[in-house]
């Protein structure tokens, strides 16, 4: 689901970018949403080292992770109610609507229509989560469904527990890799030029959020409040959203229930939904990856989907992806059908 990418793209140069968009020959397949492809189809994926360290590190990754953690570790000295309660709200704000709704149902896998302002400002709100820029998020998780648990997954559990939770992020890449990912898997994202827009602009977006967080505290508590609000509102929220939605990377092809057989290790579990707003019923998510309604029992509480069809009332929100084939209910075979894909 969620993904955590290599942050190399936002300190790039705009002719990098622009050449990214100008390398994707081929035109999009009639579902972009899940490539079901399985051979190398861009210059350069087949030839990715077995050695994925062997570049060496991604030294933004790696800074950018552990500047978040470690400030995240000045919590106690500067908590504060406000603090608190403001790393809460953005932790929703951010994992829920940017991440799960913008992220992943919405431009991953085009799981409910909207207007392209709204469908903006959620790119945006995902973006101010620290996950990544979305041209980046959004190839990263349709490569991950691709090859699920496979070769070619950028993090399967079967490659290590930490691998999938964390590491994948932090071996170097470059440039090549990542324009070849994002006209492979997102070339109707890397369109757009807002999108764009907002790779090159990763990193000012989160000095601009710590910088507003700072002045707020100053302006209604002084200094004490201005550290805890950035401290809080960004590291502490970060740290958390960080975690809990690379627990769907990691924990949920590892633990839990299957309502479906797949070709892969996607599992239900419930306490990873609980965290990150529905996103946990992951193994429903890989047996039926369009849909926006990721619940699919009475039992299996699913926030993000219960947002969706709020906007869906308030009309910003249609072609709302939510009814499980009948012939593909839970428990029904689903994996033949993708291994002959």
């Amino acid at each position: 689901m969620t993904e955590t990418l290599t942050l190399e793209p936002p300190f790039e140069e705009q002719a990098v970018l622009e050449e990214k968009a100008s390398v994707c020959h081929e035109p999009l397949s009639a579902d972009t949403h899940a490539p079901r492809n399985r051979s190398p189809t861009v210059k350069g994926e087949a030839e990715e080292s077995t050695d994925v360290w062997s570049r060496g590190l991604e030294w933004p990754a790696a800074i950018w992770l552990g500047t978040v953690h470690l400030g995240a570790l000045a919590a106690p000295f500067v908590f504060t109610w406000s603090g608190l309660v403001v790393a809460i709200v953005l932790s929703a704000v951010t994992a829920s609507l940017g991440v799960c709704i913008g992220f992943h149902r919405l431009l991953t896998h085009g799981g409910f229509e909207t207007f392209p302002i709204v469908r903006r400002v959620l790119a945006t709100i995902g973006t101010l989560a620290g996950e990544g820029p979305p041209i980046m998020w959004v190839a990263a998780h349709r490569r991950h469904h691709q090859f699920s648990d496979q070769e070619g997954d950028p993090h399967s559990p079967r490659d290590g527990a930490w691998w999938s939770h964390v590491f994948w992020m932090l071996p170097r890449r470059g440039s090549q890799y990542w324009a070849e990912q994002y006209c492979r898997y997102a070339p109707d994202v890397l369109k757009d030029p807002y999108m764009r827009f907002l790779d090159r602009t990763w990193v000012r977006w989160h000095l601009a959020m710590g910088t507003a967080l700072l002045g707020i505290g100053w302006m209604f508590g002084g200094w004490p409040l201005a550290a805890s609000m950035l401290v809080y509102g960004l590291f502490v929220r970060a740290t958390y959203v960080f975690h809990v939605t690379w627990l769907v990377n990691s924990a949920t092809h590892v633990w839990g229930y299957r309502n479906y057989e797949t070709s892969d290790d996607s599992r239900n579990l419930w306490w990873v939904a609980l965290l990150t707003y529905g996103e946990g019923w992951h193994n429903n998510h890989h047996a039926h990856q369009r849909l926006a309604r990721h619940g699919h029992r009475w039992w299996e509480v699913d926030v993000n989907f219960l947002v969706i069809r709020l906007m869906e009332r308030c009309g910003l929100a249609w072609n709302v992806m939510a009814d499980v084939p009948m012939d593909r209910e839970p428990n029904q075979k689903v994996g033949a059908q993708r291994q002959a894909a």
